[in-house]
């Protein structure tokens, strides 16, 4: 058994003026739909976990998945949505109307997997040979929906409007394709009606089963991704004078792409340069001619993003230009950094203190992870959130993007909760402003 490790580290400098939040009076009404959630949601665990088995059973790739939009559209019409379908390849998106005035709010849940190996040796194991849902994208898909019953099943009782997004292509649109938030956006998915605000979470196996954690500000990085391609000069590998090789150059690359963020960024700002492939040559005595590099680039300051294709640009031609190569560079702005509004980050910590109590909500510091969340914040308010879903006496605590990665299932009533509590509290107390 791995050794237990600490819970949500809290910030305790950080205090969001939550607790004049948390303090507010709650009102019988209010208390009684919380009561009325976390009873419904209690009451279809059991058909939560079966739904994320499926899920899980079925990954798909980004702007792949087919069969599991299929079956997010078949369980809400279930339910008794309307169901609009096709929305950037394969997104789903569903509108519950309450019966009460109030605003209009959304939750966004990504339905993605990862071309990932499964190692986990479990009965609902993947059945799609290679891939995985390694970054939990099968639990915040299941979350979505019970959210959706849950709150169906309380319409009279629901002020304002929730609409239900269901993303495909979180991980990233294949190259040479379109995908993701920022073309569900593209495509309107945020009109008719507009919310006025949307949230959604992530799974994260640093805290035990039930936890959340929220933070205000910057929370998770903005994230480029890169391609270079390093063109030489084959030749035998006992003449390298007479060739130029690929893979020397791309050594040099590699190490000197590190000294951007030890030598040239401010220590105080973050940065993140990492190389995550290197492709060459095609036998071991023959100098190669051509290399290809991916690399993934991570930061929470705006000044050092925009700078980081310019410096990535001269390193690579510098150092081809001295070894006779010559290079193509190509990167793609993977998401920018998801920025959680402060008042709706302060609201949703005493939200979530109502729903799940407060020893169960915690702030933690910002992480290099990134997500294209950030591109709806984008567009309007959002707040974004962690669930916890680690197992520490099972020894589940493998990261996301793992081929161990195993989360709690015990997490996904608590997220239901969470979630279908949060978006009832905006709507009734619409915290924006926002007219009926």
């Amino acid at each position: 058994m791995k050794q237990k490790l600490h819970p949500w580290r809290v910030l305790t400098s950080i205090i969001l003026g939550a607790a004049v939040i948390v303090a507010a009076p709650v009102g019988s009404e209010e208390r009684n739909m919380n009561e009325k959630i976390a009873a419904a949601a209690t009451k279809i665990e059991p058909q939560l976990i079966e739904a994320r088995r499926w899920f899980h059973q079925h990954p798909e790739l980004s702007n792949r998945e087919e069969k599991t939009s299929a079956e997010i559209a078949r369980r809400l019409e279930a339910m008794g949505y309307e169901v609009q379908t096709g929305v950037a390849h394969h997104g789903v998106v569903a509108v519950l109307k309450g019966a009460l005035p109030g605003p209009v709010v959304a939750w966004r849940s990504d339905i993605d997997a990862l071309p990932i190996q499964e190692q986990v040796d479990v009965p609902y194991r993947s059945t799609n040979d290679g891939v995985m849902h390694a970054c939990g994208h099968d639990i915040h898909t299941t979350v979505g929906l019970g959210a959706a019953e849950v709150l169906m099943e309380l319409r009279d009782q629901l002020h304002g409007t929730v609409k239900f997004i269901f993303q495909p292509a979180e991980e990233g649109a294949p190259v040479g394709e379109e995908g993701g938030a920022s073309l569900m956006i593209a495509e309107g998915v945020l009109e008719h009606p507009m919310p006025d605000a949307i949230f959604g979470l992530h799974v994260m196996p640093i805290a035990e089963a039930g936890y959340v954690a929220v933070r205000p500000g910057g929370f998770m990085a903005a994230s480029d991704r890169f391609t270079i391609t390093i063109h030489g000069r084959m030749t035998h590998g006992s003449a390298p004078h007479d060739g130029i090789d690929a893979v020397y150059v791309a050594s040099q690359v590699v190490t000197a792409l590190q000294t951007i963020a030890s030598r040239e960024v401010d220590a105080r700002k973050s940065l993140v340069v990492s190389v995550g492939t290197l492709n060459a040559g095609s036998r071991y005595n023959i100098i190669a001619d051509k290399d290809v590099l991916t690399v993934t680039v991570r930061t929470h300051d705006p000044e050092t993003w925009a700078e980081i294709p310019k410096r990535f640009e001269l390193i690579v031609a510098g150092i081809s230009e001295a070894n006779r190569a010559t290079y193509e560079l190509n990167y793609e702005r993977t998401a920018p950094v998801v920025d959680n509004d402060e008042g709706l980050t302060g609201f949703a910590q005493a939200s979530f203190t109502r729903s799940l109590g407060a020893e169960h909500v915690h702030v933690v510091d910002p992480i290099m992870a990134a997500e294209d969340f950030a591109y709806f914040q984008q567009q309007i308010p959002g707040g974004y959130f962690f669930l916890g879903v680690a197992n520490f006496a099972e020894g589940w605590t493998d990261y996301v993007h793992t081929p161990t990665f195993r989360p709690d299932e015990k997490a996904i009533v608590a997220g239901v909760k969470a979630a279908a509590s949060l978006l009832t509290d905006f709507t009734s107390r619409d915290p924006m402003g926002a007219e009926d």
